[in-house]
């Protein structure tokens, strides 16, 4: 668009040239609310009428901006036609202009590649797959590009001559976008490998984090921990130092007790014939002791061996590990199906370890744990009906009671 002023009522150049940038900016302004008043406003209602919903917004945002490109060719085309402006002011100008129109061009661009990750994000995979890394590495991929392209238009040169400069300055670039490139390259090996998704619960003791990821982006990985707080770890960390995912435990549908009970080794005795009848009236080991005393009954008479040291007998101990394993079977929240064993660990200075190892039916953290604690609250109450008992460091009721009884 050309204007060509012909003032017969003056000979100033200057007012000439006054009067030629007022409309040209008024023209530019008037542009400017058409394309904001009419067209914006036309499409806002258009949009509010589709299926786009949350995105609308973003739609609206993008429009907007690219709005003010209207403008700007409005005044790179009209400056030419403005009287007696010098060369180095329209060169200016328009360069400056055809700058602001680049980076009018890149925001929208990138508003766009937002938009692109918002829709992304309602497909039911996306927590598998993220796209947001790769979206911020488009982001910058067009501001670089776009930073060149205003270095080039603003100098008035080729946009080549500029890039064939950058040679120059590649060693001066991989060192200012080293931890860029170091995330891009985690960002891929975590998503093509699925080592993480957002909503896994991962730990990793080294960053302090310990709890779900809600973020995943080209730099950081957000995890809220347990306690609220957000943990934000560099991307590149998750490739170099070793975590914990749990996400096999919440996809199987089963969570581990690996849990011990310190047994006093003094209580561990053998079981006299009135205490195993005793115990068979216990219906979860009565088959057991019944099957267990047969086949003990046998072996010493085919041996005959009558008296206590070559004669073979049931243990307090051994029995209560049979109990243990007999109740987690019939308990309604051990999964089926799972390993499950009661086991001694070696025996060490502060009791003999006899420890559960078996799965919970939930992994929903609050069931799981009151499941784990009515297991062991009841062993430790039924515990002394095996005339056994746990190891504990002497507190204060136990040497009160010895005082009193020493006294």
């Amino acid at each position: 668009m050309i204007f060509a002023f012909d003032f017969a009522f003056t000979d100033q150049p200057w007012l000439q040239t006054l009067i030629g940038l007022a409309v040209l900016i008024t023209v530019a302004a008037l542009a400017n609310w058409l394309s904001k008043v009419i067209v914006l406003k036309g499409l806002t209602r258009a949009l509010a009428l589709t299926h786009f919903g949350e995105e609308t917004h973003t739609l609206s945002r993008i429009a907007w901006r690219l709005s003010y490109l209207v403008p700007s060719i409005i005044v790179q085309m009209g400056i030419a036609g403005v009287p007696h402006l010098s060369d180095t002011a329209d060169t200016i100008i328009r360069n400056v202009a055809a700058a602001f129109s680049i980076m009018t061009i890149a925001m929208a661009i990138s508003s766009s590649l937002s938009l692109l990750n918002d829709v992304y994000q309602r497909r039911d995979d996306a927590a598998e797959r993220p796209i947001k890394g790769y979206v911020q590495v488009g982001k910058i991929l067009v501001y670089c590009a776009a930073a060149v392209l205003v270095v080039s238009a603003l100098m008035d040169r080729s946009p080549l001559i500029l890039l064939s400069g950058l040679g120059a300055l590649a060693a001066v670039l991989m060192l200012v976008f080293q931890d860029t490139i170091l995330s891009l390259v985690a960002s891929i090996q975590i998503t093509s490998n699925d080592m993480l998704r957002v909503g896994d619960w991962i730990e990793m003791p080294g960053q302090n984090a310990d709890g779900d990821v809600i973020d995943i982006a080209l730099h950081t990985v957000k995890v809220r921990n347990w306690d609220k707080t957000i943990t934000t770890i560099p991307t590149s960390r998750l490739i170099k130092e070793a975590f914990k995912n749990w996400r096999g435990m919440s996809e199987s549908g089963v969570r581990r007790i690996k849990r011990a009970l310190l047994i006093d080794q003094t209580s561990v005795r053998f079981l006299g014939a009135e205490q195993i009848e005793r115990l068979k009236r216990t219906a979860l080991i009565a088959p057991y002791l019944a099957e267990k005393v047969g086949e003990i009954d046998r072996w010493n008479r085919e041996r005959n061996a009558a008296d206590s040291v070559n004669a073979r007998r049931l243990t307090n101990l051994g029995t209560f590990r049979h109990y243990v394993e007999a109740y987690l079977h019939a308990h309604s929240g051990i999964a089926e199906g799972q390993t499950t064993m009661v086991r001694q660990l070696d025996p060490t200075p502060t009791g003999l370890p006899l420890e559960l190892y078996c799965f919970t039916n939930t992994t929903v953290w609050t069931d799981y744990e009151a499941i784990q604690s009515d297991i062991f609250d009841h062993l430790i109450a039924i515990l002394p009906e095996f005339d056994l008992y746990l190891f504990q460091e002497p507190a204060g009721r136990d040497f009160a009671a010895g005082f009193r009884h020493a006294a």
